[in-house]
């Protein structure tokens, strides 16, 4: 399996940034993508940025133009630049990989623990 620890997440004022870091181990080679979902307060859970094995990027219609995900392979580390931040990205922001298991033919998920971003002023 793949573990994920993220990092970065803090308070900062609108039209703010952070960086988001998700540092992967464990069964690196198995990942095809890895992805940035977020989940407030009585919201539910929404899938925000994407990045394949391939570079290809999905982002959600939300954060398009504000929001960029990238990837570090030496580090093995996933990143989620987030500029203009507004008050609705207010959010525990959580990264997850998405895995080949090939002994068992299947694609299975690996969550990391979540990082709290608050926009306030």
């Amino acid at each position: 399996q793949v573990q994920l620890v993220e990092s970065g997440g803090g308070l900062v004022q609108p039209g703010g940034s952070l960086r988001l870091s998700c540092a992967a181990s464990g069964s690196i080679s198995s990942i095809i993508a890895m992805n940035w979902y977020r989940q407030a307060p009585g919201k539910q859970r929404e899938l925000v940025a994407t990045i394949t094995t391939g570079g290809s990027t999905h982002y959600a219609d939300s954060v398009k133009g504000r929001f960029t995900i990238s990837r570090d392979n030496a580090k093995n580390t996933v990143y989620l630049q987030m500029n203009s931040l507004k008050p609705e990205d207010t959010a525990v922001y959580y990264c997850n990989a998405e895995e080949i298991r090939t002994v068992v033919a299947r694609i299975t998920q690996s969550w990391g623990q979540g990082t709290q971003v608050t926009v306030s002023s």
